[in-house]
């Protein structure tokens, strides 16, 4: 069995580690993240953003994180 067979998000360019997830925080909150598998990013929701994932690799600026919606 094939990598991308045992995690399809990796064939798409995307995803995120499990392993990786557990150990990720919210920079600003230091609150867990979850995973938003249809936009491709981590998402605090007590901080409100959402942090890109770009070519597998987590995004974890402030700056870069997106203002989730009310």
């Amino acid at each position: 069995m094939s990598d991308t067979e045992k995690n399809p998000s990796q064939a798409q360019g995307g995803g995120v580690d499990p392993k990786l997830l557990e150990i990720l925080v919210c920079p600003v909150t230091r609150e867990p993240l979850t995973y938003d598998r249809d936009a491709n990013e981590l998402i605090s929701k007590a901080a409100g953003l959402a942090y890109p994932i770009r070519e597998g690799v987590p995004i974890m600026l402030p700056e870069e994180a997106r203002e989730l919606d009310a």
